[in-house]
């Protein structure tokens, strides 16, 4: 099609006529009822995300057999305890038994990172002189793509 007949088609609110002209009798479009529409219901639509096609496609479970190719991938695990800005002088003054203070409390929660980017939060517990984290919370997915937008 050109843009003339797109045009064309536009302005006479979407009816064609077979030989291109885009005026019809009385200046008035005609209507086609619609019948037979099926939408779906809203229950149990919790595990359900919009899909490309405007529909609505379920979750991806972590159980999924789509998802075989990928469990055996390694990403890099770290905690994150906290964060502070240094002064190049004051890192050459740096020695054994330096303290070096970051802007997060002790009692904060530390960060959990995967890849780089934070999808937890949790707090340090020590095992048989082992240090650990135990999850407390695990970022939404809208949260994490919220963060990785900025």
């Amino acid at each position: 099609m050109t843009q003339e007949e797109i045009d064309a088609l536009i302005n006479s609110g979407g009816s064609s006529s077979g030989g291109g002209s885009s005026s019809d009798s009385g200046g008035m479009t005609a209507s086609v009822p619609v019948s037979g529409t099926d939408f779906p219901s809203f229950s149990g639509m919790g595990d359900m995300m919009p899909d490309a096609g405007g529909g609505m496609a379920p979750l991806v479970s972590p159980f999924d057999p789509k998802l075989e190719l990928l469990y055996d991938l390694q990403l890099p695990v770290s905690i994150e305890l906290g964060r502070t800005n240094m002064l190049i002088r004051d890192i050459f003054k740096l020695q054994r038994g330096s303290v070096i203070e970051f802007e997060r409390l002790a009692s904060e929660p530390v960060d959990v990172l995967v890849n780089g980017k934070k999808i937890a939060e949790g707090e340090v517990v020590v095992i048989d002189k082992h240090f650990g984290i135990r999850i407390t919370t695990i970022l939404d997915p809208s949260d994490r793509m919220r963060m990785r937008q900025r």
